[in-house]
């Protein structure tokens, strides 16, 4: 083809440089087919204006819309003659007017095409036989008649030159006082479809300005399809009404509205223009899209930036009866557009962007018209978007492809925010339909209470530790007035020496002496060297000496300042200094062997070696050797010979990258010249290192105390020599704070105040000892004092605590020991007898006692369950769901009434409803129509909560030997602040045994077997769950050096109630093995059974239970043998349970464990008879043994004191 065909450009675009002759050339030409045109201060092109004038934002065209000068973007005059030719469609149907007189369509300054992002290929890349094609197929079109006298057909009809895309490039960059008519411009589309004639209204950016060059442009060839289509209006409303009074009958071929023209208002300001309803909208026109700032906007139209911008300026950009403006298309042709403005708009319902996919979907048809195909090499060469707009690819094609007023915005997804639209499924007939969705829950998180749970499992056992406080009286003067402030002192322990260090203030303690401190130095007037005054001390340490006389007397002091100094404590003088030792505050000090360690929280470490020639002790004399370490460690500590350190934030400093496994473990040889420390890394993400230490009867292993409760195991012996995380172990909800190595236990203190000994040895970890070290408030350190054992005889460990006290402790635990012993010739003390428990637990599922009617089962359960034990001496009936749990009134009444002013022969209070009542008097009446005349029974307990209710009998003959009689509750619904789950826990002793009945009702559900293991935890280990003993007699009764408080201080603890633990199984498997008498494939999946057997966390690890030979007694059908058939058809399973646990399991004998058929509830009621040892101690004979036991203490003691030195010896400890 040649350049001169009317349909296709062919020829390139000439150079920038010859571009404005000609343009003004075209100009001068267009002024010339004006008809009739009035005088307009904007008029873009004429004569007696500059060709280049300056854009007025908000300018007037008072010329009616036949004479607006049309510029178009990138076309050729072979395009503009084509257009010229077609005909209007015809004029749309009239639509209700809010001004005063109907308004011709006009043409949105802000008209632009919009470009698919994909350029097509320049015509001159076509092959010949491409063009002829292509002109084909334009020339096939029939031409449309001629417009109406109103238009302008002549506009068309100027040949511009085929550089037309350039001209506008320099045009769109000059100002011009008038609002310049965007020419049409078609844009090419994959399918051979052309977009949306929508036309958008958009206040104009400054032509110069960066933002502007950055919208996506047009630059490439439009089709003549789009002539009068992308037209644009440039008339004040006064010319609008008097162009449409003049007769004007014809329509452009579209028709331009505001943005709410369409019934749609954009949500975000400014404000529309008022010119909305004398406009018609053509019947092929889509609605038009309010863009991000509520203003129109199309499938082929480019979204201003600018708006913001012209604000901020002051001037106005919508004003009533005002068409704001845009500058023409600016880039030049054959490059991709620019990308968008990065900024997040917030994209009304419907709103779409030129650029938000990178795809584009086919378009619905176009209004019946002819149109020319589009060139095959504009479907073929797209170019991806340089960026893709946020508000979603899914709204690309609303926009640029909406065809008419019947396929409206809201019918398409929607874009909300910056999320794509959730996935959609259709679900046909017959197809299944998906899960429900599970309902949160209304309390708390259920995942979350599911991980807290799942932590209780993994600590270690302390069902059987000793609560008794390992004392110690090696001191001749307590040190109970020793006060230690916290978190600003520094303690050092020698013996009977005892150093506490605060700011300025220096006090020694000789508690062979007195109680009250043998000095009591203050440096600010000690008559010290004038460098010294007011000096503050940091850290203590007592270092190693030769001679005998000399161990554990001279103190070494590190300053604020960084000084270093000697003090003998006998005689509280100063023996010698190190001015300036550390240019930074002096932190730890450390003794290994006969060396010394001074670290300051820059990381430098001073190492003071003795002369090895020389049996000189290590002085401050001495020249250290200076070893670097990371600065401020948080954690520093000599184990196995090396300097462990740990940094709480690992990119202090910079000196450490993060990471997921933190901390980082820095390990330094500091005895070996040149060697570099060692990163390393536990096995898991752990919480800060607090402290560590190595264990006697472990030394080739390092534990590190982490905050979050974690102990991490670290080996020394490795291939490599480099120590490497063995295993982490969870031992506490809380932090550790202090950890240290005593003979072979893991001593370890948290922030509660209470010291556990774990044994290491077991798996999992079993807590011997824990008791309370400092009254609730966090122990802040443990240490061994070395010294002790030279200058005492014993090992003693010093604690130190938040509540500002020092406490020494047995290291040994001695105390424990010999009541171990004890235990074991318990027989040589004491005498024994026999009771007989009856233990009753039925899930009465709020059914009163006169229900009980009907079959024989109903009538007689009270008569068989009270005889199925002979003449039983203590009889315990543990009921639940007494009261319907789901009334809130029922509940309420027995959360406000429930337990208050209790009769005190044990009967229940009259203010609490009725349900526990009427149960009361029922089950007073059976056991008096059931047992002897002659023996007698007294209710000693009852107790309800919220549906649990407990009452326990004794005959009359045992009533006068109970001691310590005490009942309570355990809340565990929400939190533990609501009793629909919980327990009643009842205790007493007799002769000298304690016996503890809990009556329980666990966490329901199939799948909750996690809250149901830490409801029954938190009965357990409860340690104020009952009053302490405090009759020293009666001490004896209880065990693990417990006072009562507890339950697990009981000797003997009996657990019934509905504890829910279910069956592993599906519903139709239990049942036929229900009715096939196959007990016993069900035991392997029942969750109580399996919890006892495979959790070594579970609390009741060390309870029995009988053998379960009756069916599940869950759940029924009321009055029905039936198993669940409602809706939820519930698993059948053995909810109902009775278990003990005895310190001495021969001394609990079970006589049967069996279900009753009673059928008023959905649960079976269940018994259990046993036979329970007593004991009554002779205390004459067991004092007599005790002296025997602690000779023999005395001579193991030293066995394990000469192993502890060895250790120490071997750790360079002392």
């Amino acid at each position: 083809m040649t350049s001169s065909s009317p349909d296709v450009e062919s020829t390139p675009p000439p150079a920038v440089s010859s571009l404005r002759s000609r343009f003004e050339k075209l100009a001068a030409d267009e002024t010339s087919h004006s008809i009739g045109r009035q005088p307009s201060n904007h008029d873009l092109l004429s004569p007696d204006s500059n060709p280049r004038p300056r854009a007025l934002s908000g300018g007037f065209d008072s010329r009616p819309e036949s004479e607006v000068h049309t510029l178009r973007a990138a076309s050729s005059s072979s395009d503009l003659k084509a257009a010229a030719k077609r005909p209007p469609p015809p004029p749309p149907p009239l639509r209700p007017s809010r001004a005063a007189s109907p308004a011709p369509p006009s043409v949105s300054p802000l008209l632009q095409a919009v470009p698919e992002i994909h350029p097509p290929p320049p015509v001159p890349d076509s092959t010949p036989g491409e063009q002829v094609q292509m002109k084909l197929n334009l020339l096939s079109r029939k031409p449309p008649p001629p417009p109406p006298s109103h238009t302008r057909p002549d506009v068309a009809s100027v040949e511009r030159p085929s550089d037309i895309a350039s001209l506008i490039d320099k045009f769109g960059r000059s100002p011009s006082p008038v609002i310049p008519a965007r020419p049409p411009h078609p844009s090419a589309h994959p399918q051979g479809r052309i977009l949306s004639h929508t036309i958008a209204l958009h206040p104009p950016p400054p032509a110069d300005t960066a933002e502007s060059q950055r919208k996506p442009r047009h630059s490439f060839p439009m089709h003549p399809i789009h002539h009068a289509i992308s037209s644009r209006p440039s008339t004040s409303n006064s010319s609008l009404a008097s162009a449409s009074d003049s007769g004007s009958s014809g329509r452009d071929t579209c028709s331009y509205e505001s943005s709410d023209s369409d019934g749609t208002v954009a949500a975000e300001p400014p404000p529309l223009p008022s010119r909305r309803g004398g406009v018609h909208k053509s019947a092929s026109e889509p609605a038009p899209i309010p863009d991000q700032h509520g203003r129109e906007r199309s499938g082929d139209s480019v979204t201003s930036s600018g708006s913001s911008r012209l604000e901020s300026e002051g001037e106005s950009t919508e004003r009533p009866g005002s068409v704001p403006q845009l500058s023409p298309l600016s880039r030049p042709f054959g490059l991709p557009p620019r990308p968008p403005p990065r900024k997040k708009s917030s994209v009304a319902p419907g709103v779409t962007s030129p650029s938000s996919s990178t795809t584009s979907l086919t378009p619905p048809p176009l209004p019946a018209r002819k149109s020319p195909a589009t060139p095959v090499e504009e479907q073929a060469r797209r170019l991806p978007p340089r960026h893709q707009n946020t508000t979603g690819a899914d709204t690309q094609g609303l926009s640029a492809e909406a065809p008419s007023p019947s396929i409206s915005p809201p019918s398409e997804r929607k874009a909300f925010g910056h999320h794509p639209p959730p996935p959609t499924r259709t679900i046909q007939l017959g197809d299944r339909l998906p899960p429900p969705r599970r309902a949160p829950s209304g309390s708390s998180s259920e995942s979350g209470e599911d991980e807290e749970a799942r932590k209780i499992e993994l600590l270690p056992d302390t069902s059987r530790s000793s609560r008794a406080p390992p004392t110690i009286d090696c001191h001749e003067y307590s040190e109970s007035n020793i006060h230690v402030p916290a978190y600003s002192s520094a303690v050092a322990v020698s013996g009977h020496s005892v150093a506490v260090a605060t700011h300025h203030h220096l006090k020694i303690y000789d508690l062979s002496v007195s109680e009250s401190p043998l000095w009591n130095i203050d440096t600010k007037d000690s008559g010290l060297d004038t460098r010294l005054k007011e000096l503050k001390v940091t850290s203590l340490e007592f270092r190693p000496a030769r001679a005998a006389t000399d161990r554990g007397y001279f103190l070494w002091l590190g300053t604020k300042d960084g000084h270093l100094i000697e003090m003998d404590v006998r005689t509280g003088e100063v023996s010698s200094v190190k001015y300036s030792a550390h240019s930074h505050t002096v932190t730890h000090i450390f003794r290994h062997g006969r060396s010394m360690i001074t670290v300051d929280d820059t990381g430098k470490v001073l190492v003071f070696l003795p002369d090895v020639d020389s049996a000189d002790d290590v002085k401050l004399t001495t020249l250290p050797r200076v070893v670097r370490i990371a600065d401020k460690q948080e954690f520093a500590k000599m184990l196995g010979g090396q300097l462990w350190t740990s940094t709480r934030d690992p990119n202090n400093g910079g000196s450490a990258a993060s990471t997921s496994r933190g901390p980082i473990v820095r390990v330094y040889d500091i005895f070996k010249p040149g060697s570099a420390g060692r990163s390393l890394l536990p096995t898991e993400h752990l919480g800060a290192i607090t402290s560590g230490t190595i264990l006697p009867s472990q030394p080739d292993h390092v534990y590190l105390g982490h905050e979050g409760g974690y102990v991490s195991i670290w080996s020394l012996i490795t291939e490599d020599g480099v120590p490497k995380c063995e295993e982490v172990m969870k031992v506490s909800t809380s932090d550790v704070l202090s950890l240290e190595g005593v003979n072979n236990r893991l001593w370890a203190g948290g922030r509660n105040g209470s010291i556990s000994a774990f044994d290491v040895v077991s798996r999992p970890w079993v807590v011997s000892n824990c008791w309370q070290a400092h009254t609730k408030l966090p122990v802040l350190r443990i240490a061994v004092d070395t010294w002790s054992i030279e200058k005492l005889g014993r090992l003693t460990v010093f604690s130190v605590g938040r509540d500002e006290r020092l406490r020494f402790w047995d290291g040994l635990l001695g105390t424990d020991w010999i009541d171990q012993e004890l235990l074991k010739r318990e027989t040589e003390f004491s005498s024994f007898r026999q009771l007989k428990v009856l233990i009753i637990s039925w899930n009465v599922d709020s059914a009163k006692p006169d229900q009980m009617t009907g079959a024989q089962e109903n009538v007689n359960f009270l008569h068989d369950v009270l005889t199925s034990v002979d003449s039983p001496d203590i009889v315990s009936f543990g009921l639940q769901e007494l009261i319907d749990l789901e009334s809130r009134k029922m509940a309420a009444k027995t959360v406000l009434l429930g337990g208050k002013n209790k009769a005190q022969d044990g009967a229940i209070s009259q203010k609490v409803t009725t349900s526990y009542k009427k149960w009361y008097d029922r089950l007073v009446l059976a056991v008096r129509l059931a047992m002897p005349p002659d023996c007698p029974y007294t209710v000693i307990h009852t107790e309800n909560l919220v549906g649990l209710f407990s009452c326990i009998f004794v005959k009359n003959a045992e009533r006068n030997l109970l001691k310590h009689v005490a009942i309570t509750t355990v809340k565990r619904g929400m939190g533990g602040r609501y009793g629909n789950k919980g327990g009643i826990v009842a205790r007493f002793v007799v002769d000298d045994t304690s016996v503890c009945f809990i009556n329980c009702h666990l966490a329901a559900g199939q799948h909750h077997v996690r809250q149901r293991n830490a409801d029954i935890a938190a009965i357990l280990e409860d340690k104020t769950v009952l009053p302490e003993s405090e009759a020293v007699d009666e001490a004896l009764a209880y065990v693990n050096g417990g006072n009562g408080s507890m339950v697990l201080d009981h000797e003997v603890i009996y657990v019934n109630g509905d504890m829910n633990y279910r069956i592993d199984q599906r519903r139709e498997a239990v049942i036929s093995a229900i009715k096939a008498d196959d007990l016993e494939s069900l035991l392997v999946h029942d969750q109580l059974l399996k919890e006892i057997k495979h959790n070594r966390g579970f609390r009741m690890r060390s309870f029995m239970e009988g053998p379960l030979t009756f069916s599940p007694t869950y759940k029924y059908d009321r009055r029905s043998t039936e198993y669940d058939t409602s809706e939820k058809a519930r698993v059948p399973a053995w909810c109902d349970r009775v278990l003990w646990r005895a310190r001495d399991p021969s001394r609990v004998h079970q006589l049967h464990y069996k279900r009753y058929e009673a059928n008023i509830s959905d649960h079976r009621p269940i018994s259990a008879g046993f036979q329970m040892t007593v004991k009554k101690v002779n205390r004459e004979k067991r004092a007599q043994i005790r002296v025997e036991v602690q000779a023999v203490w005395s001579r193991h003691e030293q066995e394990l004191i000469h192993a502890a030195q060895q250790f120490f010896l071997d750790q360079g400890m002392i």
